[in-house]
């Protein structure tokens, strides 16, 4: 079984406004680095819907914002896109539409696409969620490996990300339960679930449930 790590393996349709940033990367770490400079060309160009919030933050039509929760620009917040108290955007942050950003969750250098949930308690730095993902209560990315070094991917092959810091990938559909840590450089394929309390790292392929590490089986296999 092939394991799937790029972009068009991991995502269907991108939102438009986030599609160009996507452009020649093969795989979805490969955007990490230019999130803020695409940022800025939103900002100085904003997409049809969308209008500035204050400086640096760009925000489409009915997102809602509780006053107790901290925007650090630059962010660009999609449509219909719900930020509730305690949520902390560090800067760097980009959603789709309809995207929920919860209870003390902490964002920062990522890409949420449309439907992304990150309701309770959540860390995503550095990170890439697709369309209707979803982050259980508690649910981490760890984006830095212990030992220092750069982020390998650790698939059917090894990738070297040249990255120092890299959290998680989540391909369209991914259920990740409460508690679970994902470790730097995990990629969970599209529809996948993962079991709460569980510590993941490497590639997780598409249509999988992770009871634990240790037993990982097809969805259809579980009936």
């Amino acid at each position: 079984m092939n394991k799937k790590v790029k972009t068009a393996e991991l995502f269907g349709s991108l939102p438009n406004y986030i599609s160009p940033l996507f452009d020649g990367a093969e795989y979805p770490w490969e955007i990490l680095p230019k999130i803020k400079e695409y940022i800025a060309e939103l900002l100085a160009s904003p997409p049809e819907g969308f209008s500035l919030l204050r400086e640096g933050v760009l925000v489409g039509e009915g997102v809602k914002i509780s006053p107790f929760a901290t925007i650090d620009p630059p962010a660009v917040l999609g449509a219909g896109t719900e930020v509730r108290p305690g949520a902390y955007i560090r800067g760097n942050v980009i959603t789709g539409e309809r995207c929920v950003i919860g209870n003390s969750s902490e964002l920062k250098n990522c890409v949420l696409m449309e439907r992304a949930q990150v309701p309770h308690y959540n860390y995503v730095g550095d990170s890439v969620l697709g369309a209707g993902a979803h982050m259980g209560a508690g649910a981490i990315c760890s984006n830095l490996k212990s030992g220092g070094g750069n982020v390998t991917v650790h698939g059917d092959a090894e990738y070297a990300t040249g990255l120092r810091k890299l959290g998680a990938i989540l391909g369209d559909g991914a259920d990740v339960g409460c508690g679970c840590v994902l470790n730097p450089g995990t990629v969970i394929g599209k529809g996948s679930r993962i079991y709460p309390l569980t510590p993941v790292r490497g590639v997780i392929d598409e249509g999988m449930i992770v009871k634990s590490m240790d037993n990982i089986v097809e969805m259809e296999k579980d009936r």
